[in-house]
Order: C-alpha cells, then structure tokens, then sequence
C-alpha cells in the first residue's frame, strides 16, 4: 500500500529555498524554466498513469500520507519508543490473527464503497516495519502483544476513507498502533523519479488540495512567502494545471515583491485556485516536485 519512500524537501526547507539571501531559486519561472516545468508535470502525469494500468486500471484507492497511527501519548518513562516507531522496530511476541474474511470494504466520505482484499496482523505489521524511515541506534523494539480488526480514517485522493484496519496492543504501554489491514495490490502505488539531494527537482511543491463535487475550481495549499507581493520580501501566487484523464500536476508560479532582497527564512501557509478545464472527479491531484499524490478534501 505504501508508495516508495524517498527524501521530501519538507516546507521548512522548501521556504528557506524561496525566501532566504539574493538567491532566486523559486522565483516566478519564465521561458525555459517554465517549459521544464510543464515538461516535469507531463512526466509525473505518465508515471501516474502507468501506475495505474500496473493496478489493473480499475483501481482507484490511491493511500496518501502516513499510514501508522498512533493512539494515545508514551509515557513519561517510554519516551524513547518514539524513536523506536519512526525507525520501523516493532515486533511481535506472539501469534497475531489472520484476517477473518478475505475482503472488507473500503468507505468514502459520500458513502461510495470499494470492496479489498484484507492482509493478516502479521502482514500489517510487516508494512508498518517498512514504512518505517532512519535509524535510532541501539532503541529498544516496540514488542506488540495482540491485534484486533477495527477501522481507521485516512486520507486518499478522492477524500477521506474509511478502511479496515489492525490495532494493536503493546508490552508496557497503554499506546497502541494501527495500521490498514488492506492489501497493497489493491491500491495504486506511485514511484518517484530517481531523486538526487544535489539536483532537486523545481517548482513549488503544493501540500493539499480541496474541490467540490461538480466545480472546476480546484484550491491548493503550499509554503510560500508570508506576505504579499506590494510588501517587502512577499510574493503573489498564481497557478497552472497540467491535466490527464486520471490526474492533476499543479504548478505554482511565484512573483516575488523584487529580486535579491535580503529575507528572513520564514514561510507561510499559502492557497490558490487553479481552474481547471473539467470537473476533478475521481483523478489525483499531484505535486510537480515528485508526482506524488496530495490529500484532497471534497466539499
């Protein structure tokens, strides 16, 4: 179910990259630059595609963000757990349960239903051990001591779900973890372009997304500048859609207050609108950056 993991540009570093010093990384992009752009998106919206015809082409549960759920606070004398769940190390100590019927359902926020092939606790556990990303040294491992079928929110590319999902229970600890208990052939996985920390791909990479049913506008939300562009070291935004029959690459164009101004490395929550030449309908809406699918909100 997981999408390859890779490095992010997280906002923070993405913000210092647009605001900071004379450099004019991020600023609105003009000829050959904007040309790439559309290039990066056309390429992202074919990677997509093909992810989803490697799906089956009727498959259209597409998990965005983390997956792993932590209920509940550690505590004060199991802090270093945290440490321990980031890093993937988690065992079992015993035998968990096989799922006890081969599918389940998957519910949207407007009642539509996909039925999917549910995974045992052991193979849940497995994908949450994956999933997990760096190192935590000698920390000890979460010891899982039962699971029991439940269900949990996510988010998805057509809005939030409903799946089915493993909670489970650990040794000497209240907190428990949840995971969906879905099959990962049943969802469309996406894999980024081959990424290298000292070439990053261009663009204002958006964060969410959100739409109505039957309109065409399509609002997205990113880190930008805090303030506008008639203020000094503010920027104005506007945005550009690159579009296929199964998703959306939005580019954000930035027009900055003036070049070379000497700015403080802060950035802000910042929306746009996009209008787009249809309705979005069940495509993803992805970021230029990667081609990633970002979380949409239906209104």
């Amino acid at each position: 179910m997981e999408t390859k993991r890779r490095p992010r540009w997280l906002p923070w570093v993405t913000a210092a990259a647009l605001l900071g010093g004379c450099g004019s990384a991020g600023g609105s992009p003009a000829g050959d630059d904007l040309d790439r752009l559309r290039q990066q998106a056309r390429a992202a919206l074919d990677r997509y595609d093909q992810a989803v015809r490697e799906a089956g082409d009727t498959a259209r549960f597409v998990p965005v963000g983390e997956l792993t759920r932590q209920l509940g606070d550690w505590e004060p004398a199991n802090g270093i757990y945290k440490a321990s769940l980031g890093a993937g190390r988690v065992e079992a100590i015993g035998a968990l349960p096989a799922a006890p019927t081969p599918t389940g359902n998957l519910v949207w926020a407007n009642g539509t239903k996909q039925s999917v092939p549910l995974i045992s606790a052991d193979e849940a556990l497995a994908q949450l051990r994956q999933a997990g990303a760096g190192e935590c040294g000698d920390c000890a491992p979460l010891r899982v001591t039962g699971a029991r079928l439940t269900t949990m929110r996510i988010s998805t590319t057509r809005g939030a779900a409903t799946v089915p999902a493993w909670e489970y229970t650990l040794d000497g600890s209240a907190v428990r973890l949840a995971r969906p208990a879905v099959a990962a052939s049943s969802a469309v996985q996406v894999t980024p372009p081959s990424w290298d920390p000292y070439q990053p791909s261009g663009g204002l990479a958006i964060e969410s997304a959100t739409t109505t049913t039957t309109g065409r506008e399509l609002t997205v939300t990113f880190t930008g500048a805090p303030d506008p562009g008639s203020r000094p070291c503010g920027a104005d935004y506007r945005t550009e859609p690159v579009e296929s029959d199964l998703a959306v690459v939005v580019i954000v164009i930035e027009h900055r207050h003036a070049d070379n101004e000497s700015c403080a490395d802060v950035g802000a929550r910042r929306s746009a609108t996009v209008e787009l030449a249809r309705p979005l309908g069940e495509r993803a809406v992805l970021e230029v950056q990667q081609g990633l699918p970002v979380p949409l909100t239906i209104r």
